[in-house]
């Protein structure tokens, strides 16, 4: 998304390798309860839905200047989350082998 300047640059091997070296520790604080948790975790659907709105709008070149910051937000969130519940995941595997 041009225009975004604040995004998370996912694909750039330098950020992958950042995050990587955050998020790995983390992930190993977790037990298997937690990491399992973590897994499971789904955005509430109020948020999912003001997230589309705000997509859409996005899509459509309507965010105002809050909006975007807004939005800039959750994308980024989104991105951590995602990122924790694959290292979870891996957490999880790992231990059961």
């Amino acid at each position: 998304m041009p225009g975004y300047g604040n995004l998370i640059d996912m694909g750039n091997p330098a950020v992958d390798t950042a995050l990587d070296g955050l998020l790995d520790p983390l992930s190993r604080c977790l037990d298997a309860e937690s990491a399992r948790r973590v897994t499971e975790f789904r955005i509430d659907p109020a948020v999912q839905s003001r997230i589309d709105t705000l997509a859409e709008r996005a899509n459509n070149g309507a965010l105002s200047e809050e909006e975007r910051a807004e939005y800039e937000a959750f994308i980024n969130a989104g991105d951590f989350i995602s990122i924790l519940k694959l290292k979870a995941r891996r957490h999880l595997d790992l231990s059961q082998s």
